[in-house]
């Protein structure tokens, strides 16, 4: 049975951050969509970009659980001085590190994309979209960072306004740029990267505002007030949190890339099919996400205030809310598969590859979810070197070896892609789960 008082402070808490995930996820898919309508050319060149992508900001969704993890704890000690020195100290790493990340991945986009699996009819289309996400995703990180803080002091709300806006903006620019509307040209995939970074450059601005509300935890006006600085300590405590979970997000991004290389082998339709249900599993990511951002702020703040049993109970309440989300996404997706799938492609061969990978999902979701809880619990007691083994297992290993079998020796095609997601998130649900309930790791220090 689920307690009354901790499921209405999980609502309260998790709601802002699923519908900011959630809104987040469908600015993905409806940006596909828009795309779509210049040819799964267009898909795929998209999608070769996502994982070069996320490879590049894997460090910066490192240091931003480690952030929250660390301002929850702080706010449990009831030490502000301490959780705003967190943020000033994240936000100068950050700055310095998307420097050195954008003018790398700009660089060397030739390069990293033709790695990532780019073909003729793909390359420069990928190329351009790429170069201008990473040329300007300063304004991604700012937003990232600041929200990152935000959630961990329990304002979800903020981080969900702000990304609400952006990709409202994102959308609204997409239909504008994409196919040339209002008398702006057709700027195609161009249009699609220029209208992401419109978004996340209103989201810094809106994120940077929240610093100044008087409500508002971690403030500019208490960091200027105190003479707050970047220091030592916290960043050495971000940094130990932060590296570990950066080892493990490279290591499920080298696995997710290796999958999305077989996939593209397979050819341009089969991997826009693909990346479509790549999209719209991210929608079971999204919700996961958001219940994970909850768990990390809740069971965090009860363990910087020693109350051991809450921070579990926190953890398994928003792991069985969690779980009736995805019983829900199962469903919708049984049932609506073909017409979800329907809506990107035209060609009936496209469509079926996407109802398989629709019928996939329906699983995986269910074992998505309740795992990301799980290693949010884990993340926000600093219980990081075992999250980062099992993804190096599961992601790298597991997932990577079933896949190239089943592809490559099988030649099970798509299908052999996603039961190779399957094994992944079921190898992690299982690690994941079998930690948690064994509870060693509320013992944790950070």
């Amino acid at each position: 049975m689920l307690d009354n008082d901790f499921l209405k402070r999980v609502f309260k808490v998790a709601w802002p951050s699923v519908l900011e995930s959630v809104f987040i996820a469908l600015a993905g898919i409806i940006d596909t969509y828009m795309v779509s309508s210049l040819g799964t050319y267009a898909i795929s060149a998209g999608g070769l970009t996502n994982q070069p992508k996320f490879l590049g900001l894997s460090i910066f969704f490192s240091i931003n659980i480690a952030v929250s993890a660390l301002v929850a704890r702080r706010k449990g000690e009831e030490d502000r001085r301490k959780a705003n020195e967190v943020l000033v100290t994240a936000f100068s790493v950050a700055m310095i590190l998307c420097v050195i990340i954008s003018t790398v991945m700009v660089t060397f986009s030739d390069q990293i994309l033709t790695l990532a699996g780019s073909k003729s009819d793909t390359h420069d289309y990928a190329i351009e979209y790429f170069k201008i996400i990473m040329g300007f995703s300063i304004f991604n990180v700012i937003s990232m960072v600041i929200n990152a803080s935000q959630r961990g002091s329990g304002n979800t709300k903020i981080a969900f306004t702000t990304n609400l806006v952006s990709s409202i903006v994102n959308i609204c620019f997409n239909y504008i740029l994409i196919n040339g509307k209002l008398g702006f040209p057709a700027m195609g995939v161009k249009g699609a990267a220029i209208a992401t970074i419109l978004g996340t450059f209103v989201a810094s601005i809106m994120s940077i505002r929240s610093l100044f509300k008087t409500g508002s935890y971690v403030r500019i006006p208490f960091i200027l007030k105190y003479k707050i600085k970047p220091a030592f300590d916290s960043f050495v405590s971000i940094m130990k949190l932060g590296l570990n979970m950066f080892v493990e997000n490279l290591a499920m991004r080298i696995g997710f890339l290796s999958t999305a290389l077989m996939a593209a082998s397979l050819g341009t339709d089969q991997f826009a099919a693909h990346n479509v249900g790549m999209n719209v599993l991210s929608i079971g990511f999204a919700f996961a996400d958001g219940m994970q951002v909850a768990v990390v702020a809740l069971s965090g703040e009860a363990l910087g205030a020693k109350k051991y049993d809450d921070a579990v109970t926190y953890g398994k309440t928003c792991q069985k809310v969690g779980f009736i989300i995805s019983i829900v996404l199962s469903a919708i997706l049984l049932f609506f598969g073909k017409y979800i799938f329907g809506a990107f492609f035209k060609d009936k061969a496209v469509i079926d590859y996407g109802v398989m990978i629709g019928r996939f999902i329906t699983v995986i979701v269910i074992c998505q979810i309740s795992q990301i809880i799980y290693g949010g619990c884990l993340r926000a007691a600093g219980d990081v070197k075992y999250t980062l083994i099992s993804s190096i297992v599961s992601v790298s290993i597991i997932r990577t070896l079933v896949t190239y079998v089943l592809v490559n020796v099988f030649k099970l095609g798509l299908a052999g892609i996603w039961l190779g997601v399957f094994s992944d998130q079921f190898s992690r649900l299982i690690f994941m789960s079998i930690r948690f309930r064994q509870g060693k790791w509320v013992e944790k220090k950070i």
